[in-house]
């Protein structure tokens, strides 16, 4: 199976055979996985001029495909991100690897669990975060062949089997005590945890926009409208999206994510990341068994 970061390159790759309007800026991550051709841009170690460069192609009628590390692509030209993307109010694709922990032993500048909510705070953006590299594939050719604004957030960590790309929440495994939504990565992790735990466990790939309508319908079709929200980077993010669809039913909310106050000074490996953040299965086990021990069993 490939990664995620083969599909994404393999996609575009095989699209700007078609597309004229396609062009990739990199910053020295990736450049050897595209062709060598005039609209494959390298500009170096400069992050900032990467997203420029990059806003600068889309007001040319280009549609730029802006790739690196999750913190040289979000968090290091944010200002960018905003201004030349967001305030001019430009379509472009952005995609980035490393997700939250993914490559631990480079430390923490390779790491970015806010990047999600940072891009939560500007208006008009889609986050696609797939599960399995064969979901990155639809995604990202839907991605490439609109005008909007494009956050694809790929990762090493991969679900065991991909779920058809749909433009609502999937419901994965029905249940009466409450819902659990697992966003990402995290479905395989949250199914082994509320195995024998009668909830229902709903699958996003697409965070923003938020299915609110799809976390509606299976909440009331359970007794109690408890939600457990799991998602593979900065605990809380969508919780906001998650009290709006909800706002009119008495709803308990608790959210799993990357803690914000465990940031971890040792390198260590991307399962030591997991457990000191409760990621792992026992860490997500435990949760379901505090949030849904009025029933069931864990």
């Amino acid at each position: 199976m490939s990664t995620m970061r083969e599909a994404f390159a393999r996609t575009v790759t095989e699209a700007m055979e078609t597309d004229p309007r396609l062009v990739v800026v990199l910053a020295e991550i990736s450049r050897d996985v595209f062709p060598t051709t005039d609209r494959v841009i390298n500009v170096g170690i400069r992050e900032q001029a990467m997203v420029g460069v990059g806003a600068g192609l889309a007001l040319s009628g280009m549609r730029p495909v802006v790739h690196s590390y999750a913190p040289f692509l979000v968090e290091r030209p944010f200002e960018q991100v905003k201004l030349d993307f967001g305030h001019q109010d430009l379509g472009g694709v952005l995609v980035s690897v490393g997700a939250s922990y993914d490559d631990p032993g480079w430390g923490r500048t390779h790491q970015a669990p806010g990047d999600v909510a940072l891009i939560d705070t500007l208006p008009g953006w889609t986050v696609h975060v797939p599960g399995h590299p064969d979901e990155v594939v639809p995604l990202l050719r839907a991605a490439l062949a609109a005008e909007n604004r494009v956050y694809l957030r790929l990762s090493l960590r991969t679900n065991a089997r991909a779920y058809p790309v749909t433009e609502g929440f999937t419901v994965v495994r029905k249940g009466r005590l409450g819902v659990v939504l697992a966003v990402g990565p995290m479905l395989d992790r949250v199914l082994e945890a509320t195995e024998g735990v009668d909830v229902t466990v709903l699958y996003a790939a697409t965070v923003r926009p938020f299915d609110g309508e799809g976390l509606r319908r299976a909440v009331r079709a359970a007794d109690h409208a408890d939600v457990l929200l799991v998602e593979p980077y900065l605990e809380g993010t969508s919780t906001h999206v998650v009290a709006e669809a909800l706002a009119d039913l008495p709803a308990r909310v608790r959210s799993l994510g990357v803690q914000r106050e465990a940031e971890l000074h040792a390198y260590g490996t991307v399962e030591d990341h997991d457990a000191a953040h409760d990621l792992d299965v026992l860490g997500v086990a435990a949760a379901v068994r505090r949030m849904y021990e009025h029933g069931g069993q864990a």
